[in-house]
């Protein structure tokens, strides 16, 4: 996920409080992996401790992760060839319905704005699923999926350490939960390709920072809200072991 400079919308400069309050609100440039010159900088100080663009950009990646593997959980549970693809579809589905709640419930607290759409490339790789069937979409959803896991994972541990925002804390201690309890479910597919998804974790593609970049929502646009199908009931923050190498 990515911090940039913002940019206004407008050339009508009531002034640079418009482009201060649009910079705080947010921020326009979120990827993958960090690239603010400054993340530890304080961009406001809250109720619940200081909010850094590190702060900041952590929520707002949380959202945009759910924005896109919440609906290929969807799809996995009504597309997956095998009870462990349909179980996996399920744990995406909830651990993003509730991580997103968290979201959706300190953002204001917090003054962050939240993206209704993910980033470009986390658009494509649902297209990339959604043009598979069969034994091709199970393996294309859970290694793009278990790349994009084990890329969050040592992130979210860096600002658990790091955070002084006690509502930031919290959301990290959900997410290591989730992510780690997704990544368990993805390896119990048992189509998870160690050799690819080592490689891309280490070096992911130097793509434009436009393509990371979840698109700001429109000025009064409703926050979308990720919610599970009623009566599914799953476990995320206990992950079970891991399936034994025979």
């Amino acid at each position: 996920m990515r911090i940039t400079r913002t940019t206004a919308g407008t050339a009508f400069v009531a002034g640079a409080l418009v482009l201060t309050l649009t910079a705080l609100a947010y921020p326009t440039m979120l990827g993958v992996q960090n690239t603010g010159n400054d993340q530890a900088r304080i961009i406001t100080n809250t109720v619940y401790g200081p909010l850094t663009e590190a702060d900041r950009d952590f929520v707002v990646k949380v959202r945009a992760a759910g924005l896109w593997e919440h609906p290929l959980g969807l799809m996995a549970m009504e597309r997956g060839t095998t009870p462990e693809m349909k179980e996996a579809g399920e744990h995406l589905v909830v651990g993003h319905a509730r991580l997103d709640a968290t979201c959706r419930r300190i953002a204001p607290e917090l003054g962050i704005t939240l993206p209704n759409l993910a980033s470009p490339q986390q658009q494509q790789f649902v297209s990339t699923v959604d043009g598979t069937t069969g034994r091709q979409f199970d393996t294309t959803a859970v290694n793009i999926m278990r790349i994009t896991h084990g890329q969050i994972f040592p992130a979210i541990a860096d600002i658990r350490a790091n955070t002084k925002n006690t509502l930031v804390r919290q959301l990290a201690d959900q997410a290591n939960d989730t992510v780690l309890d997704h990544i368990t479910v993805l390896e119990k597919t048992g189509l998870v390709n160690f050799d690819q998804v080592n490689f891309q974790q280490s070096a992911p593609p130097n793509l434009p920072k436009v393509q990371l970049t979840p698109p700001a929502p429109q000025p009064g646009e409703p926050v979308i809200s990720l919610t599970a199908p009623p009566g599914l009931e799953v476990n995320t923050s206990a992950p079970g072991p891991s399936p034994t190498v025979r």
